[in-house]
């Protein structure tokens, strides 16, 4: 399992858990349960995460140990987002069932995410970025560097 960074990152900045957790808005023990890893992170949370430490998200999550700098205000474009899943479940040669077994939800949740229905799971995002080695960061228009280095 990777190692998440946000307690490192955090401490970079001389911060304190409630510090961040302000910050980003939402009460202190839901940031510690994030920062350990005992709750999945909401996809917007971790974007918003990376835009605050302006980091790469691969490297926030510890899918790669290149950081980048990147900080950008735009918004999660979820048309974009909901293509580039498809793209890359097509790039896997995966059906939407298949890549259903692979998070262990339903094709119809799959369906949703590739429509622009519903924002895709942090876990699920973390886990489409572990097994295509495709960039969180490009996932969700961050950066146009398509894979995780």
């Amino acid at each position: 399992m990777e190692r998440f960074r946000l307690e490192d990152l955090r401490d970079e900045k001389n911060l304190l858990r409630k510090d961040v957790a302000r910050e980003i808005g939402v009460v202190e023990s839901v940031y510690s349960e994030w920062e350990n890893r005992k709750l999945a992170i909401p996809t917007r949370r971790i974007y918003q995460f990376a835009n605050f430490y302006e980091v790469n998200i691969d490297y926030m999550l510890g899918l790669t140990d290149t950081r980048k700098h990147i900080k950008t205000d735009k918004e999660i474009d979820i048309d974009l987002v909901s293509s580039r899943i498809k793209e890359i479940r097509k790039s896997l040669k995966m059906t939407m069932r298949d890549l259903a077994n692979v998070f262990n939800t339903t094709s119809s949740a799959i369906s949703n995410y590739e429509n622009s229905k519903f924002l895709i799971l942090g876990s699920f995002l973390i886990e489409l970025a572990r097994i295509s080695n495709y960039s969180i960061d490009w996932i969700l228009g961050r950066s146009n560097e398509k894979y995780i280095k």
